[in-house]
């Protein structure tokens, strides 16, 4: 797959926060390679539990050393599953223990559902898989692979990384979606959308935005060159809503809408994409009712008035009660 690049003439958004990757690269997708020390050996057969076999040796320095090498030079490896743990396969090279993440497994099945995943996983062990080093850091023990990098052409990953930079717009396939975000592959080199990039309005899960498989073209955040890291939003390809909501919209008007969300306190409204109303629930409906969701139910079509406009603050309070 070719990546297909464009330059935009976009306003750099902020810096990003701190955290960010770690926001992305939490829940096991990323996790580190579990030291030496911390190892155990399960001896239950079932998929409930880690299966970490223990290594029979110290990582060695010139080992590191070597496998550096072969990142570097773009090398593909041939390594056995040894064990897993919710967060992908483990893979054993010489004295070292690496990691592939479920994410970057070919043909992972999208589930949630934890017993199926390590299921999945535990059928993996003993496979042999073709493998490429896409992160190293000794002083963390932490040697992370890729069977998705793997089928890039090589040299096809640097050229990417080198060619790209904040503010460009690029082309690529939806992989993998998980609770934080969703995985974008460019050509054998996987960027990530965090899931408040997704959209300018809330989101409750990726999968409301996307699918597995699905082509996009996303805005490029941050390239860490160092990491093999690239920062994808697809928000940022459109102007937020809420800069301009005061143009567009005035108090006392009539809008119409569609139920996104019902809680104790009212419901939201989404009046255009990226654009929600909070209908407080003094302002749902006359009298006395139990609930909320007594009166209204999520996608449902409505027509209520502005009572409030704060773009500066994402604000805006919508009625029910005040239509004429």
């Amino acid at each position: 797959m070719t990546a297909n690049i464009q330059r935009r003439d976009y306003t750099p958004p902020p810096p990003l926060e701190e955290g960010y990757w770690a926001a992305l690269l939490h829940e096991g997708e990323f996790a580190e390679t579990v030291p030496v020390e911390d190892q155990h050996h399960s001896q239950s057969s079932e998929a409930t539990e880690d299966y970490i076999p223990p290594m029979s040796v110290e990582p060695q320095g010139s080992d590191w050393d070597e496998v550096r090498r072969i990142m570097q030079d773009d090398e593909v490896i041939d390594l056995l599953v040894s064990g897993y743990n919710r967060g992908g396969l483990l893979v054993e090279w010489r004295s070292l223990r690496g990691f592939v993440p479920a994410s970057q497994l070919l043909d992972f099945p999208a589930t949630s559902n934890d017993l199926a995943r390590r299921k999945t996983l535990l059928n993996r062990v003993g496979q042999q898989l073709v493998l490429r080093v896409i992160e190293l850091n000794e002083e963390q023990n932490r040697f992370i692979l890729s069977e998705r990098a793997a089928k890039a052409e090589r040299g096809e990953r640097a050229d990417i990384l080198a060619r790209l930079s904040t503010g460009d717009s690029i082309s690529g396939k939806v992989t993998n979606l998980c609770d934080f975000g969703a995985f974008v592959d460019l050509g054998g080199l996987e960027g990530l959308i965090h899931i408040s990039e997704l959209s300018w309005g809330r989101v409750g899960h990726p999968a409301d935005i996307l699918e597995r498989g699905q082509e996009v073209t996303a805005y490029v955040l941050e390239v860490n060159q160092e990491a093999g890291r690239i920062a994808l939003s697809l928000k940022r390809l459109h102007a937020d809503p809420w800069e301009t909501v005061h143009l567009r919209y005035q108090i006392g008007e009539n809008v119409q809408g569609v139920i996104t969300n019902v809680v104790d306190f009212g419901a939201f409204a989404r009046i255009e994409e990226g654009l929600e109303g909070l209908i407080h629930v003094s302002e749902l409906a006359e009298g006395h009712f139990l609930h909320p969701r007594n009166v209204v139910s999520e996608g449902q079509q409505i027509n209520a008035r502005i009572l409030s406009i704060d773009g500066r603050a994402r604000r805006l309070g919508l009625s029910l009660r005040s239509i004429s």
